[in-house]
Formats: structure tokens, sequence, C-alpha cells
């Protein structure tokens, strides 16, 4: 029989996914449709791209090459790494030049990545865009025993910018890395446990993750609901950091998303991409290994 004290753990822990799950339901009706709709099925896995992998290209010939590779939806990154594409659409497409050039490709806006330059600067954009997931870092890493408190300390920093999430239908996807206050799966789950807000959420980086040896099973698993971008990115050398090219075995991951019915898009990542024609073909492979793992972790 278990105690007394795991059993208030276990409440606790229930009645707090509840309150979230309602609260989160009132604001991604659309996310949480999809997830209803998969359960009566099968999860259905979304590919996403970013245009940080053409940044030497145009804005307009980087979403070309992602669509015509087949990808759904697009990450716009902002000026790491010397990535134009952000910058270029505050100051001279803006939302609605933005919004013809995905519709021209029959590209979905998913996501600005805003390590550079952070939300504040893009969230109108991003809400006139039509809304979508602020991907950006946390903090400086901390000892163990002070994590809980820089976690509450760090979310609750973040109430400024997530006022301008709900001011612009927005969300907000901390990214996890090494050397910081996001990183392994301890720091993981003293998020998890101290985020309340439906609009705050993990993108979370299994390249960091393997690099600290956490199981990125295990790691989908604890953060749940709150998961709002995976990037699909291993932690090889050179375009190997790609699923299919590198050697791990992605299938598990996406069986695990598929266990949380994961509502957002699953985005194949690497940095230090090679030139773009190169870069379309290493991403043709991803996108195909992607499919063919997805065919063995969710079957019809």
């Amino acid at each position: 029989m278990r105690n007394r004290e795991t059993q208030s753990f276990d409440r606790r822990q229930f009645l707090k996914s509840a309150a979230c799950g309602a609260a989160a339901s009132a604001v991604m009706p659309g996310l949480f449709a999809s997830a209803a709709s998969a359960a009566e099925g099968r999860w259905k896995m979304k590919l996403s791209c970013s245009t940080i992998d053409y940044s030497r290209l145009t804005i307009e010939e980087a979403c070309r090459r992602i669509a015509a590779l087949g990808f759904e939806g697009v990450d716009v990154w902002s000026a790491h790494a010397g990535c134009p594409h952000l910058d270029d659409v505050l100051d001279r497409l803006g939302a609605e030049g933005l919004k013809e050039v995905l519709a021209e490709n029959k590209l979905k806006l998913y996501a600005f990545s805003v390590y550079s330059g952070g939300y504040g600067k893009y969230a109108e954009l991003l809400g006139k865009a039509g809304g979508g997931v602020a991907v950006r870092g946390s903090a400086g890493a901390c000892p163990p025993e002070e994590l809980t408190k820089r976690m509450k300390a760090f979310i609750e920093g973040l109430k400024p910018d997530l006022e301008l999430a709900e001011k612009y239908d927005s969300y907000l996807a901390v990214e996890n890395h090494g050397g910081a206050l996001l990183n392994g799966l301890d720091s993981f789950n003293a998020f998890v446990d101290n985020n309340g807000h439906p609009r705050l959420g993990i993108a979370m980086a299994p390249y960091h993750l393997q690099g600290q040896g956490v199981s990125i099973e295990e790691a989908i698993a604890a953060t749940g609901k709150q998961l709002f971008f995976f990037y699909a990115w291993q932690r090889a050398p050179g375009t190997g950091q790609l699923p299919g090219i590198g050697p791990t075995d992605c299938t598990p991951w996406l069986a695990a998303l598929s266990k949380i019915d994961y509502p957002w898009y699953v985005n194949p990542f690497m940095h230090q991409e090679p030139e773009p024609d190169a870069m379309d073909e290493a991403l043709a492979k991803s996108r195909d290994y992607l499919e063919a793992c997805y065919a063995k972790a969710v079957p019809r």
C-alpha cells in the first residue's frame, strides 16, 4: 500500500494537470481538437522546418525550398548565427508580407525563434502574422539545491512576455541547453511543477539532453502537455545531427510523442548548415526517415 505522502502527491499532481488541461483547452481549441481527432484513430505527425537551415538565402527562397520539400510548417529565425530572416520580415515585409509568402508556398506559420532580439521585439509581428510559438532560452545554471527557487523566479520573470503572448494570441516555449537553468530531467520537472500558465511551455532539444545522458522518451513523458516545440535533433557532427543521417533511432521519440498526443510540429534540425542544395538533400533524407519511423511508431 502506498503511504499517505505519496497519495497526497499523486492527488496534487492530478488536480494540477486537470486545471492546466482545462485552461489550455480554452486557449488552444484547434490543437486539442486535433489531439481528440487523433485519439479516434492515430496520432498525426506534422513536420516543420527552420529557416536558419537556409540562412544564406532570402526568406522568400527559404520558404520556397522548405515548401518544395513537403514541410507543412515553418519556424522563422531571428539573428542567431547571422540568420537574417526575422529581422528582414520585421523591417521589409511586415506581417502581411510574411502571410503572402506563406500563402504562396502553402506553409503554416509555426514559430519565431527569438534567441537573438527577444520575444518583445517580435511579439506584435507574430500576432499580426497569425500567432504561433516564440522559442527562447532560459537562464544561467544553478546549484541543484537552488533549482526550485530559481525556476520559480524565472517563470515569475516571464509575466510581461506572457501578457504579450495573451495580447497577441501566441505562446512561449523555453529551450533546454547544456549549462542553462533548463537542462536535464530534474529541471524539466521543476519547470512543469511550477508552471501553471497555459501559454508557457518547453521547446525540447534532444541534442543537449543526449549530451547529459537523459532519456528523450522520459523527458517527453515528463513534459507532457507543456511540450510546445520538438527539435528532431541528435548529438552528432555535421548533417549527422539530422534524423536518418546520424545514428539515433528516432522511432521511440515519435512513439513517446504519440503517447502524449503532441499537437504541434516535429522539426528536424541542425546547426552549421551546408550550402542550400546539400541542405535540400539532407532534409529530404531526414523527412523520409521520420515518415518511416512514424509508420513503425504509430502503425495503422
